[in-house]
């Protein structure tokens, strides 16, 4: 598997923020979102191969019993998802963050994960028209996928986050979230309404009609501690 980076740091997002964490990051993304902040692991996707064997020794090393796997698309690789069963067989508890848009061939949903981070992206996260590769159609072809999002919700433990720029994503997040539970139950307690921005400047200028805007919908405000804590470096 592909992987860019397998740090230690705090979560910063969700709901468990401030829990010490390691971080396996995978290679690959099935969309380009505009404002993504890893762009080296979808825009231009860096890293090495490594076998299961190496990260889970480096996971190990790292000495902490929460592991969270992200990307770019951590379910895009079926190593990845080979080595979350395997983590949680040894004892850890693992974070799957997706986008919510695949689900593996190789390893049950229910086995993969103690809780699945699930963050769909909206309509104002695909990235210009004219970007190179056909990437604003591909982008919006893949984004959305209520059945799979459904099925991860009934998978297993889960949260819900979305990313908010402006109150139109509000108002189809809001749309969104009536059609899964056509599907599936929600429960709002665990959907997390997080702002766009990788400045202070920018996520508290969002935070401040966001988080009211929360309490009247009944979701969470979900801060983006790890900026606070770190500002924008990779490895954090």
């Amino acid at each position: 598997m592909k992987i860019a980076e397998c740090y230690r740091s705090l979560q910063g997002e969700g709901l468990l923020a401030g829990t010490p964490s390691v971080f396996l990051r995978t290679s690959g993304c099935n969309l380009r979102c505009r404002w993504c902040d890893t762009p080296f692991t979808s825009w231009e996707p860096v890293g090495s191969e490594q076998s299961s064997e190496a990260v889970l020794t480096s996971i190990t090393e790292l000495g902490c019993r929460h592991v969270v796997v992200t990307g770019g698309e951590p379910m895009l690789s079926a190593e990845a998802m080979r080595c979350c069963r395997e983590l949680r067989r040894l004892g850890f508890h693992v974070t799957i963050e997706t986008a919510g848009t695949v689900l593996p061939d190789a390893v049950p949903a229910a086995e993969l994960a103690d809780l699945f981070s699930i963050s769909p992206k909206l309509a104002s996260s695909a990235p210009p028209r004219d970007t190179p590769g056909d990437w604003h159609r591909r982008h919006e072809a893949t984004r959305r996928r209520d059945d799979v999002v459904a099925a991860l919700i009934a998978a297993g433990d889960h949260q819900l986050k979305f990313v908010i720029d402006c109150e139109a994503d509000l108002e189809e997040a809001s749309r969104w979230l009536e059609a899964i539970d056509r599907q599936v139950p929600v429960d709002r307690s665990r959907v997390l309404l997080m702002p766009q921005g990788t400045t202070a400047t920018a996520l508290a200028a969002t935070a401040a009609w966001l988080e009211p805007a929360c309490r009247r919908h009944g979701f969470r405000f979900a801060p983006r501690h790890h900026l606070a804590w770190y500002g924008h470096t990779r490895g954090t």
